[in-house]
């Protein structure tokens, strides 16, 4: 299994999806992000990450409310929202990591 600081580490951008089961918006989100993976092909990850499950890592983050999106590229944070958004959004903040 992967863990989480080698997969941000990767030199492809990295959107992750910090949610809760829960969260009515985070299930909201999920056709968006299947569809934008769809899109960016193997050109991005997408990664989800529940914060329930995953609580120190949500913490280390500072994840207040969900979703939240980060985009992380080479270990570093490169991008971060909360709530849910639209994805030609999403689309676009990846795309600048390309």
């Amino acid at each position: 299994m992967e863990k989480f600081d080698d997969i941000i580490k990767s030199e492809k951008p990295v959107l992750v999806d910090f949610f809760a089961t829960w969260c009515g918006p985070c299930k909201m989100m999920h056709p968006v992000l299947e569809e934008l993976h769809i899109k960016v092909g193997e050109k991005a990850r997408i990664l989800k990450v529940d914060i329930d499950k995953n609580q120190e890592l949500a913490a280390l983050y500072n994840v207040r409310s969900v979703p939240t999106f980060m985009i992380f590229q080479n270990g570093e944070m490169k991008w971060r929202a909360s709530g849910a958004m639209p994805m030609e959004v999403l689309e676009q903040e990846l795309a600048k990591f390309f």
